[in-house]
């Protein structure tokens, strides 16, 4: 009995021992291969370095390119870091550190200004409307702009686009002694509101929906919806980059137009997963919420392009903001602007 034990135990052995060697001839003579395939793929990736001027949902279409695989499908791999700042994105721009910066489109204006070595060409335009949001300390009924009066507000940097779109509806609004603080980090905003700083507070998503749901700030406005369209956030890069890379920057274009269609027929929960990856530690329900609020202020267009009306909407809030002085104005739009890469977008070649 214990013979024949040891003999079927010696033969299961021999049997798992075939099997064990079956799968790793399958494992070498597929997946080695199909790996060094993937490999050799990547390396055909042709790579751009990219710089966002700061992280937010705002800039959804371009994460959901990068998650979707839109970059790669036109051959691109985008080496990402984050500026925290407009004026930061367009230095990296000149000192060739970035090859293309998501930047306020008005970098490109002062560039030129300049009169250097180098200029920058707005090539793509992601937002139309200002990406931020008021939040209040205390809670506010029936909010009016006229409520800011005499009241502290944590906002941007002095010459920023969002803060100088929310000076332009103060001033608009003609409400008087409004305090805004514009001294604070991007990065420590947030964490000087939750300390007791300001009476109010100007924020992108998905902080404002994140304070809000902690319950350390209440919503009060769309700064974006209430001022109208606005030419805030563009894809720039130097004369000279576009000028020797016209294919890269069409790819470009392509994979960013692929992730905007993308998110007009994706369900909220599937947007949600897909740019979760860019913002750790962010519940879903967050982003699903950041989401939401940008689409229904129509905030990426539909055809992401720059025109002449929208350029002048730009300078003149420049001006009115004494960042842009009237004689400095850029009459020839085509110095700062080329729309021929988004008007190709879905044209076979």
């Amino acid at each position: 009995m214990f013979k024949m034990k040891k003999i079927a135990i010696i033969s299961l052995a021999a049997m798992l021992l075939t099997v064990a060697t079956g799968c790793g001839s399958t494992t070498s003579s597929t997946t080695v291969p199909a790996a060094a395939a993937d490999k050799k793929k990547e390396e055909a990736l042709q790579t751009v370095k990219f710089s966002e001027v700061i992280r937010s949902v705002f800039y959804a279409p371009h994460y959901i390119a990068m998650e979707k695989g839109f970059f790669k499908e036109e051959g691109l791999n985008v080496d990402m870091n984050t500026a925290q700042g407009s004026d930061k994105g367009a230095a990296a721009l000149i000192a060739g550190i970035a090859d293309i910066s998501l930047v306020g489109p008005e970098t490109a204006i002062y560039i030129y200004n300049q009169k250097g070595d180098k200029t920058l060409k707005i090539f793509h335009q992601l937002t139309m409307k200002d990406g931020s949001f008021l939040l209040s300390r205390n809670k506010v009924d029936n909010f009016k702009w006229s409520d800011l009066g005499g009241k502290s507000v944590i906002g941007w940097r002095p010459g920023s686009a969002p803060q100088m779109v929310l000076n332009t509806k103060l001033t608009q609004e003609k409400v008087a002694q409004t305090d805004v603080v514009t001294n604070i980090a991007s990065t420590a905003m947030a964490g000087a509101f939750t300390s007791g700083k300001g009476d109010y507070i100007q924020v992108f998503e998905p902080i404002a929906s994140s304070l809000v749901k902690e319950g350390k700030a209440h919503y009060v406005a769309s700064v974006g919806q209430d001022f109208g369209a606005f030419p805030e956030t563009s894809y720039v890069a130097t004369s000279d980059y576009i000028k020797k890379n016209p294919v890269i920057i069409q790819k470009f274009v392509n994979a960013v137009a692929k992730g905007r269609a993308w998110m007009q027929t994706a369900s909220p929960d599937d947007i949600a997963n897909a740019l979760m990856p860019f913002f750790d530690g962010t519940p879903k329900d967050i982003i699903i919420q950041s989401v939401d609020r940008y689409m229904k202020q129509d905030t990426w267009p539909a055809v992401p392009e720059l025109n002449a009306g929208q350029f002048d909407t730009l300078q003149k809030v420049l001006i009115d903001n004494g960042v842009l002085k009237p004689e400095q104005k850029v009459t020839d739009i085509n110095a700062v602007v080329d729309m021929s890469f988004v008007k190709k977008i879905g044209k076979a070649e």
